[in-house]
């Protein structure tokens, strides 16, 4: 797949991508011998790409899963809140970026690569890349007293949920009740402990702040939320910890 030049540079060396840019822009960087000094230039692996006349190869793409706590924000540097990446422990970590971010007090599975075209792949709607999510509920939809059934629910959401300010309906989404043996109290905290119920919801859009939206959108409130899988990938590392993918993992999305 064809990358820009500057990206190539960065993950052949050691240099920042503002260092790899005058690089290119001095015309030191030759590509199938020919001087190229525009840093947006489409580049591909098999291209004789050298710099001093000495020939690039550019490094193989990292893929990671990570289980994000509760209070940690999905950026690249702290802010308000800690970023994620403080929780990795290994070098050229500010290659890396997040495909497909939780909120603060989201936690769960977030995927982490310096490959965007993969992360490109999970984040676009049209490719329909399942995210699971377990939702706890401030109001119980299979109570006596709740003002839509649970089947009515479904269907809804089935449909698709009107979210205010926006155009249209959400793709189709599937929801599940998670039967009381399977409950995941205290695994959220104190707000998992307000949950009255749980439920697994099934979304291949990741608009802004969505499942909290579609649920408030049916007269109910999210108090805990945990993404579980996205695609075929499911998360099996403890809270904070992280690790590769497998090659199957990465070819699956």
């Amino acid at each position: 797949m064809p990358v820009r030049l500057d990206k190539f540079l960065c993950k052949s060396t050691a240099y920042t991508r503002n260092e790899a840019i005058a690089i290119i822009q001095q015309g030191r960087v030759w590509v199938n011998e020919v001087c190229i000094s525009a840093e947006s230039t489409q580049v591909h692996e098999n291209n004789c790409i050298t710099l001093d006349d000495v020939r690039l190869v550019m490094r193989p793409s990292r893929y990671l899963m990570l289980n994000k706590p509760q209070g940690y924000a999905c950026s690249n540097v702290d802010g308000d809140y800690p970023s994620i990446m403080g929780l990795l422990d290994f070098e050229r970590i500010d290659d890396l970026h997040i495909a497909g971010r939780l909120d603060v007090d989201t936690t769960g599975l977030v995927l982490i690569t310096d490959d965007g075209r993969w992360s490109f792949n999970i984040i676009r709607p049209d490719m329909l890349c399942h995210k699971v999510y377990r939702v706890g509920l401030r109001d119980d939809p299979t109570s006596p007293e709740a003002k839509i059934s649970f089947d009515e629910l479904v269907a809804k959401f089935k449909t698709g949920i009107q979210l205010q300010g926006e155009v249209g309906l959400t793709q189709p989404a599937k929801l599940e009740l998670v039967v009381e043996g399977e409950r995941s109290e205290g695994i959220h905290g104190e707000e998992s402990r307000q949950a009255n119920c749980e439920v697994l919801l099934t979304i291949t859009e990741g608009k802004y702040h969505q499942v909290k939206r579609m649920f408030a959108a049916v007269g109910n409130r999210v108090v805990s939320l945990h993404r579980h899988s996205i695609g075929k990938i499911e998360l099996d590392v403890e809270e904070g910890g992280y690790r590769y993918l497998s090659e199957e993992e990465v070819a699956s999305v």
